[in-house]
């Protein structure tokens, strides 16, 4: 809503108490975007395959390299939650565009019984330092060992140490860098997706003031 003179906005201000009020779900996961997503594969103590897409996650710390991603509340535990306190183990793999659909079908519910690999029609390969399948698909995969789990509100944020790191030689770029362009990673906005195409450096006279 336009407040006075052109170009100066009305700003809405909601505090904790009004939370209750307000869709702050919706609110936060609007603003903070886009996000990355970690899509993580992990294994039952059965056996049983599981790959499921996290897009609260980011890199936790580089020394010792470690990623984080937080599992949120459900009717029960979710199976990748369940997996990494049994097995201590898990994969990130990066999603990408033309993995999207895939990824998208094992974010539904399955039992823990069924095989979110072979739901989304995703091919897997072994992982070389965890006991735990990866996306073969997927250019970027990061085998993780689990450094502890944190229960936050009621939420759990898993925090792993990487240990092992697979690149597809079409995105490695001399100097240790990642080809942006030829990853093609997928962003998770609110209820939807984004692109991520486009790029530049900082500072831009181009940009908006």
């Amino acid at each position: 809503m336009m407040n006075g003179k052109e170009g100066v906005f009305g700003v809405m201000l909601i505090s904790k108490q009004q939370f209750h009020e307000h869709n702050m779900s919706k609110l936060i996961k609007g603003s903070v975007v886009p996000r990355p997503i970690a899509w993580v594969s992990t294994i039952s103590q059965d056996g049983i395959r599981n790959l499921a897409p996290y897009s609260f996650f980011t890199v936790a710390s580089m020394d010792p390299i470690t990623l984080c991603f937080s599992v949120g509340n459900s009717t029960r535990e979710k199976d990748t939650l369940a997996n990494i306190k049994e097995k201590g183990q898990f994969v990130v793999n990066i999603v990408t565009e033309a993995l999207a659909n895939q990824m998208h079908i094992s974010s539904l519910e399955y039992a823990p019984d069924e095989d979110e690999f072979s739901m989304a029609n995703t091919e897997s390969e072994p992982s070389d330092f965890v006991n735990v399948p990866r996306v073969k698909e997927a250019p970027v995969h990061m085998e993780c060992e689990l450094d502890q789990i944190i229960e936050v509100g009621s939420n759990h944020l898993v925090l792993g140490r990487v240990i092992g790191y697979h690149i597809q030689d079409h995105v490695y770029q001399e100097t240790d860098k990642v080809n942006p362009h030829q990853l093609k990673p997928v962003g998770r906005m609110a209820g939807d997706y984004s692109w991520i195409r486009e790029f530049y450096s900082l500072p831009n006279d181009q940009l908006p003031k």
